[in-house]
């Protein structure tokens, strides 16, 4: 019964309702805006919230949390600017579909989907959080090597044409991404002895202009043409359509959960692995993927949000945060006076709940605030370019400069901005240089941290590779992706399946 009561606490009471809903308004918005990050936007609310009672600091953060991963849909689709890395996977079918006059299906689709994945996240964080929170704990630093090592080889899914030039696209993120002073020696990388560089480069001014002032440039080319006018009469999916996805958003929904509970990761690798996850396993997709596929839509979307449920395990039962936005709260909740964690669970098993409440009402609160204003939205798409291009170029500016207050992010946004325009002008993907920048950090680390626990015997690292059975999985899924990825492969499935359909 008392269970109920606190899970219940912010459906009785208006004021707890009205700071969830007002935070999920927020955090869409904020989420859809490049460079305003919901990390930032939870961190000021601490300032903000220092005098509140717990429970209202935490409902007002728990919306602009969910909000903000499910906000970065927006302008991904309309825009092909990510308002989020967790979007990143979503632009590469949702702005094609914008670019079709289909900008109101796919949001329809994104909103009610985000839904679902946010349900299943929240459902294992009630039901099965402690152990979801044990299979966490059991991953040491070289499974989190390989699985960094593993989002690196989706170079090829998320290569719509040569694979070398994936691959090349990818390594160039991790070098990008490896600028700086190494945070273990502070010795200097990639530095080139100009000072500007040894505090590294700003991943979202890379992530923006590579997206945002690239587009902009690419429009320059078209700046005549008439805009597409976009298809609203349905903006809520049948449940015919979402029943046809049901298994795949099922799928990608529990790899964002157990994703989500690995600290450190987070929704946007949650995003890219339910990508090629999608198309791994769909054999006849609506449309090719990259060119507007419907599941391309589905897998990014439910994962990111079931990554919200999964990243909050490990924080309420261990007080291990999942991702910068728990860890963040964690510190709120030090603040209050409760202490996240085993006992946590036991002392005050109210708090948890409410925050299962608290998130449910938000995940309520996406799927109302995502499937309005739709049509107002979608006008940004219809604007004359002339108009639309200086739109892009100063939400660009901004969104870079927002990030730091710092003018020479602007001017590394800028110069990204060029690159990214003559690499998609000759055919390299963008997707694997962000995957890259997004993934060099966790390599980097939990290479250090496996090597320096073996006492820096490359001998004892293999052993211990091939002796524990995660990390023996994880390598021979690493192996398979990137065989399947060769044209070897490719060859061989091809003639299987003729062979196949040959002997009936």
């Amino acid at each position: 019964m008392d269970t109920m009561l606190a899970l219940l606490t912010v459906f009785t009471q208006p004021q707890l309702f009205l700071l969830v809903g007002l935070g999920t308004f927020l955090g869409v918005y904020i989420g859809a805006i490049p460079g305003l990050s919901v990390t930032m936007a939870v961190s000021i609310l601490i300032s903000f919230t220092f005098s509140w009672d717990v429970y209202p600091a935490i409902s007002l953060m728990v919306g602009i949390y969910m909000g903000g991963v499910y906000g970065g849909s927006r302008t991904a689709i309309l825009l092909n600017i990510p308002g989020a890395p967790s979007a990143i996977a979503t632009a590469m079918d949702g702005y094609p579909m914008a670019q079709r006059g289909e900008a109101g299906e796919a949001i329809g689709v994104t909103t009610v989907m985000s839904f679902f994945g946010g349900l299943v996240g929240i459902a294992v964080l009630a039901l099965a959080a402690p152990f979801v929170a044990e299979f966490a704990l059991t991953f040491q630093p070289r499974d989190y090597m390989l699985l960094a090592v593993l989002g690196i080889l989706l170079v090829g899914s998320l290569s719509a044409g040569s694979l070398l030039k994936g691959i090349f696209a990818g390594a160039l993120g991790i070098a990008i991404g490896a600028v700086g002073r190494d945070p273990l020696t502070f010795a200097e990388r990639f530095t080139f002895d100009f000072q500007i560089m040894e505090g590294g480069i700003s991943f979202i001014a890379v992530m923006i202009g590579m997206f945002g002032i690239s587009e902009a440039l690419l429009q320059l080319h078209h700046v005549g043409a008439d805009a597409m006018r976009q298809k609203i009469d349905r903006i809520i999916p049948s449940w015919s359509t979402v029943r046809k996805y049901l298994p795949l958003s099922l799928q990608t929904s529990s790899i964002g959960v157990i994703i989500g509970a690995l600290p450190g990761t987070g929704g946007d690798i949650a995003a890219l692995m339910a990508y090629d996850h999608a198309k791994r396993v769909t054999k006849k997709p609506t449309r090719p993927f990259g060119t507007g596929a419907m599941e391309g839509l589905v897998a990014p979307e439910t994962a990111n949000n079931a990554a919200v449920g999964g990243a909050f395990v490990p924080m309420m039962t261990l007080g291990i945060p999942g991702d910068a936005v728990t860890a963040i709260m964690i510190g709120a909740l030090f603040i209050h006076g409760l202490n996240p964690g085993p006992m946590l669970m036991v002392d005050q098993p109210q708090m948890f709940w409410f925050i299962v409440g608290a998130l449910l009402t938000a995940n309520v609160f996406i799927l109302i605030c995502g499937l309005t204003g739709i049509k107002l939205f979608t006008k940004i798409v219809e604007m004359p370019r002339a108009v639309l291009i200086p739109l892009i170029m100063l939400l660009s500016v901004v969104g870079a400069y927002a990030v730091n207050n710092s003018v020479t992010d602007v001017y590394w946004m800028l110069g990204f901005g060029v690159f990214g325009y003559f690499m998609r002008h000759y055919g390299y993907p963008l997707g694997p240089v962000i995957l890259g920048v997004i993934l060099s950090r966790l390599l980097d680390d939990n290479w250090r941290r496996a090597i320096i626990s073996e006492r820096e015997d490359l001998g004892a690292f293999f052993t211990g590779i091939l002796t524990s059975p995660l990390s023996l999985t994880l390598l021979l899924v690493c192996i398979v992706i990137l065989l399947s990825q060769t044209p070897l492969f490719t060859l061989l499935k091809s003639r299987v399946s003729k062979e196949t359909g040959d002997q009936l």
